[in-house]
C-alpha cells in the first residue's frame, strides 16, 4: 500500500469530487465511495484517505490530470485497472442525479485511454533475461533427480484440476505439475489437445473438456495454466465461473497481449504471417477481463520470454485476487520446485480452511523472492520464533 499510497491520495480525491458532482454532499459522497472499496485489499487504509479529503471548488478535469500525471511517473501497473472499475462503478450508482452525466462520462473515458496508454509501455525483457532462459536446461534435467525430495503437503480433497500447456508446449509439459499435484490429492487432468498454438478454435474444444470434467465430478474445476495455456485458462473462466473453482497462471500474459513487447509475440506472428492485434480483436479484449472466481498468479522477474508485469493480475481490485513472485526461468517454469509448491499451496489455501504452518512449510518461505526482500536478519527470527 506504501507504494501506492501517493496514487490513491490523488485518486479518491478525484471520486469524491466526482461523487459531489453528481448532487450528493461531501459526507454522503465519502460513504458510498467507501462502499465502493470493500473488496479492496487495503480497505482500512483507504477508508482514512477518504476520510482526509477536504474539497474546496475543485476542477475535476485538473484532479483527473493529477492522478494521470502521478500513475505516469510511477510507470505501468496492472492495478490501475481497479481505478478505472471503481470510477465506471461511481458513473452508474443510482443514488445520484443525472447532472453533467456526460462531462463526467467524458472524463471516466479519457482517464481509462490515458492508463491503457501509460500500460502499453511495458519494455520487452532485458537481453540479459532472455539469455538467462539457458537455466532451463539445468531445471529440467535436474527435477529427474530433485523430485523426490520436493515436500509433499496432502489434502483432504480430491478436487478436479485441468491443466493447460504452454505455446509450443503440450501435455509433456506439464508432466511434472501434474505428477505433483496428483501425489497429494488431486484429479488431474490434460489438456489433449496435441501442441499449444494459442489458437482461439481451441476454446471450444476446451470448453467441452471441462464440461465433461464437471459432470463427472459434479462440481467445479481448477484451472492451471502455464504461459499461452493460461490465456485459454483466463477466458475459460470469465465465460465459464460457474464451472470453474479457480485460475491459477503460471507466467502467463494475463492482460496487455495487444501492446506486449515479446519474443514469443515475435515468433507467434512470423508463423501465423499476420499481426497479432489484427488476428482476432474479440480474443485480446476477452483476456483483459477479470474473471469472478479466485486468482492466483504466477511469475519471475526473470522472465526472457514474457514480460513479468504482464504476468501480474490486479490484486487491488478484489481480496482474492493474488500475484506470486518466485525465482526461475520461464521455459523451466514446468520443472521448478517452488511452482509446484506455489500451485498445490495456491490450490489448497482456496479449498481448505488455514492451518498452523509446520516447519517444512515455514522452511518453504526461504524459496521465493518476498522472503529475501525483507530487510535485516531479523527476517530470519521472525519466520522460525514467530
Amino acid at each position: 500500500m506504501e507504494n501506492n499510497k501517493i496514487v490513491y491520495q490523488s485518486f479518491v480525491k478525484l471520486a469524491v469530487a466526482i461523487a459531489v458532482s453528481q448532487g450528493t454532499t461531501e459526507a454522503s459522497a465519502k460513504k458510498i465511495i467507501t462502499k465502493n472499496f470493500e473488496q479492496h485489499p487495503f480497505h482500512k487504509q483507504l477508508s482514512k484517505l477518504i476520510k482526509k479529503v477536504s474539497l474546496k471548488k475543485e476542477n475535476l478535469n485538473i484532479l483527473a490530470n493529477e492522478c494521470i500525471s502521478i500513475c505516469e511517473d510511477f510507470g505501468p501497473d496492472r492495478d490501475y485497472v481497479t481505478l478505472v472499475l471503481l470510477l465506471e462503478t461511481i458513473y452508474k450508482n443510482e443514488e445520484f442525479k443525472e447532472i453533467e452525466k456526460d462531462t463526467i462520462l467524458n472524463i471516466i473515458q479519457r482517464f481509462k485511454s490515458e492508463i491503457e496508454r501509460i500500460n502499453a509501455k511495458i519494455p520487452a525483457p532485458p537481453l540479459y533475461n532472455v539469455i538467462l532462459e539457458t537455466r532451463a536446461i539445468a531445471e529440467w534435467s535436474s527435477m529427474f533427480w530433485l523430485y523426490p525430495f520436493i515436500p509433499k503437503h496432502k489434502t483432504n480433497t480430491t478436487k478436479p484440476v485441468l491443466l493447460m500447456p504452454p505455446y509450443l508446449g503440450n501435455d509433456n509439459s506439464t508432466r511434472f505439475v501434474r505428477k505433483y499435484l496428483k501425489s497429494v490429492g488431486f484429479k488431474t487432468y490434460k489438456w489433449d489437445l496435441g501442441v499449444n498454438m494459442i489458437n482461439s478454435k481451441s476454446i471450444p474444444k476446451l470448453v467441452e473438456k471441462l464440461d465433461e470434467i464437471f459432470e463427472k465430478h459434479q462440481e467445479k474445476v481448477s484451472l492451471v495454466g502455464w504461459s499461452g495455456g493460461g490465456i485459454f485458462a483466463k477466458i475459460i473462466a470469465n465465460r465459464h465461473p460457474e464451472k470453474v473453482e479457480q485460475l491459477i497462471t503460471i507466467g502467463s500474459p494475463v492482460w496487455g497481449l495487444k501492446n506486449m513487447k515479446a519474443p514469443v509475440i515475435k515468433s507467434l506472428e512470423f508463423l501465423r504471417g499476420q499481426k497479432l492485434r489484427e488476428r482476432n480483436e474479440k480474443f485480446i479484449k476477452e483476456l483483459e477481463e477479470i474473471p469472478n472466481v479466485p486468482i492466483t498468479c504466477v511469475y519471475t522477474k526473470t522472465d526472457g520470454l514474457i514480460p513479468w508485469k504482464n504476468c501480474m493480475e490486479a490484486e487491488t481490485y478484489r481480496k482474492d485476487i493474488k500475484n506470486i513472485e518466485v525465482f526461475g526461468s520461464h521455459c523451466g517454469m514446468g520443472a521448478n520446485a517452488t511452482i509446484l509448491l506455489t500451485v498445490a499451496n495456491a490450490l489448497s489455501a482456496n479449498l481448505e480452511t488455514k492451518k498452523d504452518e509446520t516447519i517444512i512449510e515455514k522452511v518453504e518461505q526461504l524459496f521465493y523472492p518476498k522472503f529475501w526482500q525483507q530487510k535485516g536478519l531479523s527476517k530470519f527470527t521472525n519466520l522460525f520464533f514467530s
